[in-house]
């Protein structure tokens, strides 16, 4: 079955995630994203306190820029928060807004070499190995979690261009897709991924993660509008969704027969009503969606 979930936007002020953290375990939502935009909310700290107050819905974060983090305190606070909560924390690296990462100082010369050597690393820390890295980026000198997971934990990478794609299927248990990804893009993704599976002789699963831009209620239509055309992906055919729970769920259905796994809602840096967006998503979308 398509994984649904919805996202918590970094435009809400931290503390109203706590009551969209406890309306998306009432209703439940199976999984609810946050995100490590600059310079908004820190990711595994949002993390960490909607896991808290929270019993069930896992909660995911799309994505963690590795120019700002090093590897070791990435591995560090994942396997912390895989541990206390167990099968219920999702964390994605990627590159970053490369126009952020040079606010700060962060800004690499080969973005890609980056998150290959910080996805080889990442993923060997927290399946518990010790490691020793002299890459162009990742230095690691006798490295070994005390506190890995105690069981096996999905790596995601967020990926758009040729390149990175290969790499997320290579290097990476999953791939995050952005919202600007129509069904046509799900499946050019899918089929780059898989060369990358294919070249790095892996047969393992590979969750394919899309987010998909989402309205409803009043001005619905206007608000997915304004947000496009902000984003310059106006005339792009088969982005976003708006109006009532069918057209949503057809967006989703058409999103996953194109190769997504998993479907994660996300409103528009405008929605009125964050809790009755989750709500929407579990009560009214979630049924419409089949396997």
């Amino acid at each position: 079955m398509t994984g649904l979930g919805a996202v918590f936007r970094p435009q809400l002020a931290p503390e109203r995630l706590r009551a969209v953290a406890r309306v998306a375990d009432e209703v439940g939502l199976e999984e609810l994203w946050l995100w490590e935009d600059c310079f908004r909310e820190g990711g595994i700290s949002t993390a960490a306190a909607a896991l808290a107050w929270t019993e069930r819905v896992r909660v995911g974060v799309g994505l963690l820029p590795v120019p700002l983090r090093n590897v070791a305190v990435t591995a560090m606070e994942a396997a912390t928060l895989h541990r206390m909560f167990p099968g219920r924390a999702v964390l994605g690296v990627g590159h970053g807004v490369q126009d952020w990462m040079g606010q700060v100082g962060a800004r690499a010369e080969s973005p890609l070499t980056l998150l290959r050597e910080h996805l080889v690393a990442l993923r060997a820390l927290l399946g518990g190995e010790r490691v020793t890295s002299k890459g162009r980026y990742v230095r690691l000198d006798d490295v070994a979690l005390d506190w890995p997971p105690e069981q096996a934990v999905e790596v995601l990478a967020g990926a758009t261009g040729p390149r990175s794609l290969r790499l997320a299927g290579e290097a990476a248990d999953g791939t995050v897709l952005t919202a600007n990804t129509p069904p046509d893009g799900v499946r050019r993704a899918r089929r780059l991924i898989d060369e990358g599976r294919a070249a790095a002789g892996r047969t393992d699963a590979h969750r394919v993660v899309v987010y998909l831009l989402a309205a409803t209620g009043p001005g619905a239509a206007e608000r997915l509008r304004s947000e496009l055309v902000a984003e310059g992906v106006a005339d792009v055919p088969d982005l976003g969704a708006a109006g009532d729970a069918e057209a949503v769920a057809h967006a989703v259905r058409r999103l996953a027969e194109a190769g997504a796994d998993t479907v994660i809602l996300q409103p528009t840096g405008d929605e009125p009503d964050p809790e009755g967006f989750v709500r929407f998503t579990a009560e009214r979308v979630r049924p419409l969606v089949g396997a």
